[in-house]
């Protein structure tokens, strides 16, 4: 990005400086994609559940009451953004989410929102209490 001078001086020349190295707006955009994701609870739920096991469309669909095709809408969704992968055995296709630094991140922002306990190696989140 080129050097970007204000046209009015606040004294704050440092802003200047980092507007400079700021990432392009397609990163933004890149980022404000994967926001959109958490624009819907059922589709944050899926995603959860996705982080801590591998399952196919009947089981997700069954574990949060929804229908089928419902689900299959929000894992479309999940996948076009590279938040899960999949992969066919037979004639089931399962899901999990994908192996990637935005999905690790996603999930940790998740747990720390809702203060969910993580079933996954004994974490916890610092706001549950222990038992």
């Amino acid at each position: 990005m080129s050097q970007i001078i204000l046209p009015h001086d606040h004294g704050q020349k440092q802003i200047e400086q980092e507007l400079a190295h700021a990432p392009s707006q397609a990163s933004f955009q890149t980022v404000a994609d994967l926001f959109k994701q958490l624009g819907d609870g059922n589709r944050v739920r899926i995603f959860w559940i996705l982080c801590h096991c591998e399952e196919c469309v009947i089981n997700l669909s069954s574990m949060v009451g929804m229908s089928s095709p419902a689900v299959s809408h929000h894992l479309k969704q999940l996948k076009a953004a590279g938040l899960i992968v999949s992969r066919r055995d037979g004639k089931e296709v399962y899901y999990q989410a994908s192996d990637t630094e935005p999905s690790r991140l996603l999930h940790h922002m998740i747990e720390k929102m809702v203060a969910i306990s993580c079933p996954a190696e004994g974490c916890r989140s610092k706001n549950t209490p222990l038992p």
